[in-house]
């Protein structure tokens, strides 16, 4: 019984032999569906599914311009072609997400060091036999067939990684560190080769996060701020793509340079915009339906939706932290943690390019954004997400119990 003297669902359905509908789904339910439905962080959900929600409306603002940029004298894109292909990856990413939900921790760590050491080999192939596309190889595969690995390698990197630091569990001498930063330091040599900058700092960003949470002392968190610092500085002088990105940003070598004309798209549509289909500058914008998208929402919704998405990513986050406050397990807690600065930090650096804080990286606005191998990765991580925010449901059944019984 409950505490008002009724009987819970579960009770009543051992008592009388029937299961309804509803009973199915209640917490008595005890098939794999019922209790992954309870398990299941389901506020988590749905602020992934809004997301969604609001990036095929996005998308759907971004195609025309997008299609008619990229259409030829040869070949015309249909206008809305970027927002179909956008949902069909949708289909195919959210079963993968519930999919993946469903896994038990440990099968869901197992099948992360897996497919990391995996694509981590792909990664290795790629400046050997990959695809250039935009004077970057970053691509495997032929044709539509074809496909970024780095996009799947963040979730299991991430995973991965926290598995070793859990090492300390057992052997508090294990040198844990070392081996993921070693590990971050070839990927991070790995993804430049390509090159492809953001996705190195985010990869680092997921390393300083494993770093703090794992309990490093404060002299060295910022000796690695340093190091940062040293390595941006580096980068400029002797990695052509960053010192391009960079002078870009600073100095406006381009003329009117991506980053400003995606300011002057973000503030054309003042605080409510000009309404859905309305918008002019994005016509002017480059990868407007990807890179860019955050400032054609800011034209056609106007900078309240802008801030209603800046809201939505702090939210998963903080319903992540919120989520593991009671958390024991060592491993979930970096697992969650590093999956949650992939995918919260990715979103930062796409606005913050947006907004001209950064140089231009080439990186998604997550779920929002236009994208094939993007969709799949991040409803990768957001699966692996859930599925280690799950909690026992029938742990709490105590409290239902009448004393005796």
């Amino acid at each position: 019984m409950n505490e008002d003297g009724k009987e819970v669902p579960w009770v009543l359905a051992a008592k009388t032999g029937k299961t309804s509908f509803a009973n199915r789904l209640g917490r008595g339910d005890r098939s794999p569906l019922g209790i992954w439905f309870w398990e299941l962080d389901r506020v988590l959900l749905g602020l992934i599914f809004m997301l969604m929600a609001i990036g095929v409306l996005s998308v759907a603002a971004a195609s025309p311009a997008g299609a008619q940029r990229l259409s030829s004298a040869t070949v015309k894109l249909p206008e809305f072609h970027f927002l179909f292909r956008h949902l069909a990856f949708l289909f195919a990413g959210i079963p993968l997400m519930l999919f993946i939900s469903m896994y038990p921790k440990e099968q869901a760590k197992r099948l992360s060091i897996v497919l990391f050491a995996v694509i981590l080999a792909m990664l290795v192939l790629i400046p050997v036999i990959g695809v250039e596309v935009n004077g970057s190889r970053r691509w495997l595969g032929y044709g539509p067939a074809r496909f970024q690995p780095t996009e799947f390698f963040k979730p299991f990197f991430a995973v991965t990684m926290a598995w070793i630091i859990s090492w300390r569990v057992k052997d508090d001498t294990l040198p844990v560190r070392m081996i993921v930063s070693g590990v971050t330091g070839l990927s991070a040599i790995l993804f430049l080769l390509q090159p492809d900058l953001g996705q190195t700092i985010l990869i680092c960003g997921i390393w300083f996060a494993l770093m703090m949470v794992s309990g490093v002392p404060a002299w060295q968190l910022w000796g690695s701020a340093i190091s940062a610092i040293a390595a941006l500085v580096a980068a400029y002088n002797f990695y052509p793509v960053a010192t391009q990105r960079i002078d870009a940003w600073i100095f406006g070598t381009e003329g009117l340079t991506h980053d400003k004309m995606a300011m002057a798209t973000l503030t054309a549509g003042g605080f409510i915009g000009v309404g859905p289909g309305l918008g002019t500058k994005k016509y002017s914008l480059p990868e407007g339906h990807t890179d860019y998208i955050f400032s054609v929402i800011g034209e056609e919704f106007g900078l309240l939706a802008c801030m209603i998405i800046a809201i939505l990513y702090f939210a998963i986050m903080a319903r992540v932290v919120i989520r593991l406050l009671d958390e024991k397990d060592q491993f979930t807690i970096m697992a969650a943690t590093a999956l949650t600065a992939a995918f919260c930090g990715q979103a930062m650096i796409n606005i913050a390019v947006n907004l001209g804080i950064f140089p231009s990286k080439g990186m998604t606005l997550p779920f929002i954004s236009y994208g094939g191998t993007s969709i799949l990765g991040l409803c990768v991580t957001c699966g692996l997400l859930l599925a280690l925010t799950k909690r026992n449901p029938y742990l709490d059944r105590s409290r239902y119990m009448v004393k005796g019984r």
